[in-house]
């Protein structure tokens, strides 16, 4: 019995304090999340007056209709008329 809570006792403080390890992230090649780039609930009229024609325009699908307005930096998103979620494009930055 004896050995059982030696073993006990040892295998809970090699679990408490054993090896460790991490991973490295690499972020090279991240976009910067400082890019400028509409808010939601912007207006697909605002988001044009203030960052110019996009660079291409995908037509809404499904319901509720969502379209897609691509820009040289950033996508942008819209249900109907209004911006749900803009990001930045891998390797872009301001």
């Amino acid at each position: 019995m004896t050995k059982l809570r030696i073993l006990t006792v040892f295998g809970l403080l090699f679990g408490a304090f054993g090896v460790s390890a991490a991973d490295t992230l690499d972020m090279q090649g991240m976009a910067d999340s400082s890019t400028a780039r509409p808010t939601r609930g912007m207006t697909a009229a605002s988001v044009e007056s203030r960052f110019g024609t996009p660079q291409a325009k995908q037509a809404a699908v499904g319901d509720p209709p969502i379209s897609r307005w691509e820009y040289k930096d950033f996508v942008v998103f819209f249900e109907y008329d209004r911006v749900i979620h803009a990001v930045v494009k891998r390797g872009k930055s301001s």
